[in-house]
């Protein structure tokens, strides 16, 4: 591999996840960023206590995003062979973190609808 390519990765994607896991994850993270993108338009502003409760839930989001990965490639902590494993298992986890954060904030902004002091 010489260059690094947008459809090269989506290939590594593929093999790593498999075609179907991959392009559900794929079509269900456009679902949710849809979903937030229309919270955020409908509401004209962000609800600050449930963006606190949404950060609250970014430990659970990192965790089980690592979790995920080590499940789907059968993999195990072990496994980690140097620098470079720790540092995607640090950029899975910060997105699993973000990713639940606005799971969540999403979430809550589609089924309770926001009050007079948010």
């Amino acid at each position: 591999m010489q260059e690094l390519t947008f459809e090269t990765m989506i290939a590594v994607f593929e093999e790593v996840f498999g075609p179907v896991l991959f392009w559900a994850m794929v079509a269900v993270a456009a679902l949710v960023t849809l979903g937030y993108l229309y919270v955020l338009i409908r509401d004209r502003k962000v609800g600050w206590k449930k963006f606190l409760i949404a950060q609250v839930f970014m430990p659970i989001g990192a965790i089980l995003a690592v979790a995920f990965v080590l499940i789907v490639t059968h993999s195990r902590m072990a496994d980690i062979g140097g620098p470079i494993d720790v540092i995607i298992f640090l950029g899975i986890a910060v997105l699993g973190a973000v990713g639940m954060a606005i799971l969540v904030y999403t979430l809550q902004s589609l089924l309770f609808r926001p009050t007079v002091e948010e």
